[in-house]
């Protein structure tokens, strides 16, 4: 049976049970991880009293004690305490309104034998994904691709305008999927299948005007505090173990305090190290572990295995270049050793505008007003005759990069400073046939989500709405979902809670980044609640040491890869990816970001494909 068969496939994301619903219409098949409900009666797929409603869920539900008290007010019979029961009367109650009720993260099926619809949502900012393809005699759903592809009548092909898109942004943008014919569901929409026709319809978005929003800085700040405390809280449900992940930055050592204050007992933290220090934030999780008192395991990472670079290949089913995947992979398979739910802090950069791209925005302000030749003919040929400096950012290398993001056409807005191709990349590395296949505007889709957004004049909110609604889901959420689940490790991203996104939208942008001073209003909210030392420290990050690595350890692995893949000889000019590698290998100049993009096509292909 097929449906059974794809749930094997994604065994990993649920290792304690299994179940499948089957009539003339829909099967349905599910893989549980067991977190709340432990028993038999948490077993999916699970139904209403008379069986009418059949839901697959993935994901928690933060609020489903106070939803089920208010359904059982209405006359609602549970026959289990998990949180999924919720949304099987929920949605017999409200309908597809059901699904504004839920506060967590979230992708599930639900199949109405009455009505013969086919109900699919996914959670409002996209924590948990759902793919689906729709051929003529078929629809087929799944929490990963790999799944879907169980199915021998789906075509194996490659989405080229995902792929120029994803050599640009290092991620592939929902809808689209790098198989054609496969698709994301956006984050906060739902997908109705009736009739044999699909709908798509968008139930949540970002909104910059909130009401009741304090006017007064130190009531903000207050509120904001009020906000993470609850987040935070209401993520420690579970009745299985849970940890923490600390990198030593102030996203995850503010989850870190936070949980302290409810946690009375041991407190188990995670967290990877180098011995580069430029990579390596240990020194600031080890303060905040003794701070906050909790039992803290490092794990040091100075060498890299391509088996692991692979792995997470086929995990994240397709090409998607953060290099702190395979760091996440690995940290997440040294923590589920000791617990089964850890809270992390992503999220918090898109929000709180933590990411140096918000500072590049507001410093290209002055360096605009310069003449077009001087930017580009001038200071860009000068910065581009830098020679590429060892440590992970230093002067040079931040003023390379931000002369270059500078000088990329203005409709990436702040993008720009994420985007990693330009014309001379894509003039001497594409094919003829692969650039008549595609369409070369790479923000063509940073306007369309810019339109949607209410912030008006705020240019930092607007900015902070094309990283929520476009950059994060498909590439910070979608890593973080992939590593963990490959582990049967579940992640939570309590600064992600949507009352708390929606709060921290309807401030002023000029209280998230004050001059240069990024998350200022975060910085002030957490005063007092850690180490000063840690409240007002610079962003660093846990990424892997790519470009090091591609000169040493990986070179080798790196040349043969990009030279024996078909896709990229097919492509791609391959006498100009051996440039790119001489280039990078003699310091000339850093080609890290493109040169790992490439590995990762190619990977993807071989595994996928060939």
């Amino acid at each position: 049976m097929l449906a059974r068969s794809m749930a094997s496939t994604l065994a990993h994301r649920g290792p304690d049970q299994e179940g499948v619903f089957c009539d003339d219409r829909v099967s349905l098949a599910h893989r549980r991880l067991s977190i709340i409900d432990l028993s038999e009666n948490g077993r999916q797929p699970m139904t209403n009293e008379d069986g009418s409603v059949i839901i697959v869920f993935n994901g928690e539900i933060y609020n489903f004690a106070e939803l089920r008290d208010e359904l059982q007010n209405k006359g609602h019979r549970f026959a289990s305490r998990s949180d999924t029961e919720v949304i099987v009367h929920g949605y017999e109650e409200w309908g597809v309104d059901a699904i504004n009720r839920l506060r967590g993260m979230f992708a599930f099926a639900l199949w109405d034998t009455k009505k013969k619809r086919l109900l699919l949502a996914r959670d409002r900012i996209g924590i948990k994904p759902l793919y689906y393809y729709h051929g003529a005699d078929r629809f087929i759903f799944a929490s990963e691709i790999k799944a879907i592809l169980e199915d021998r009548g789906v075509e194996r092909r490659v989405n080229f305008q995902a792929l120029y898109d994803y050599l640009g942004f290092e991620f592939v943008p929902a809808p689209q999927t790098m198989f054609e014919g496969i698709s994301k569901l956006p984050a906060g929409h739902y997908l109705i299948l009736e009739d044999g026709q699909v709908s798509v319809k968008q139930y949540w978005d970002l909104s910059f005007q909130g009401h009741d929003v304090p006017r007064d800085f130190g009531e903000a700040v207050e509120k904001m505090r009020e906000h993470l405390d609850f987040a935070v809280k209401s993520h420690l449900v579970s009745d299985v173990p849970l940890g923490v992940f600390l990198s030593g930055g102030l996203d995850s050592s503010c989850i870190v305090a936070l949980m302290r204050r409810h946690i009375n007992g041991p407190l188990k933290t995670f967290t990877i190290g180098y011995e580069d220090k430029t990579f390596s934030e240990l020194d600031y999780a080890d303060l905040v572990a003794r701070h906050c008192g909790t039992e803290h395991h490092v794990l040091m990472l100075d060498t890299m295995r391509p088996e692991y670079v692979e792995q997470t290949l086929y995990h994240l089913d397709e090409p998607m270049t953060d290099l702190s995947t395979v760091p996440l992979y690995l940290l997440c398979r040294q923590a589920k050793e000791h617990v089964t739910v850890c809270l992390s802090g992503e999220g918090a950069d898109e929000s709180f505008a933590g990411y140096d791209r918000f500072k590049a925005s507001r410093l290209n302000r002055w360096f605009s007003l310069m003449p077009p030749v001087v930017r580009r003919e001038i200071i860009g040929r000068m910065a581009a005759l830098l020679p590429d400096q060892p440590q992970k950012k230093g002067a040079v290398n931040i003023l390379k990069r931000f002369v270059e993001g500078a000088n990329l056409n203005p409709d990436g807005q702040h993008l720009r400073w994420q985007y990693f191709l330009n014309d001379r990349l894509e003039d001497g590395l594409f094919s003829e046939g692969f650039k008549a296949a595609v369409r070369r505007e790479p923000f063509r889709q940073v306007k369309e989500y810019s339109d949607r957004c209410d912030a008006g004049r705020d240019a930092l909110n607007r900015e902070i709405y094309l990283d929520m609604r476009f950059m994060m889901t498909d590439s910070v959420l979608m890593k973080v979902d992939r590593m963990s689940m490959a582990s049967s490790l579940e992640i939570r991203v309590p600064l992600l809670d949507h009352v708390l996104v929606e709060y921290m939208a309807a401030l002023p942008g000029d209280w998230k980044l004050k001059r240069m001073t990024t998350k200022y209003i975060f910085r002030a909210a957490l005063a007092g609640l850690l180490p000063d030392k840690v409240v007002y420290r610079g962003k660093q990050g846990y990424s892997l040491p790519v470009k090091h690595l591609l000169r040493g350890d990986l070179k080798r692995y790196m040349v043969g890869l990009l030279k024996d893949s078909r896709l990229l000889r097919e492509q791609m000019d391959t006498a100009y990816i051996d440039r790119l590698i001489d280039e990078h290998t003699a310091m000339k100049h850093n080609h890290n970001h493109i040169l790992w993009a490439l590995i990762n096509v190619a990977i993807w292909h071989n595994r996928f494909f060939d």
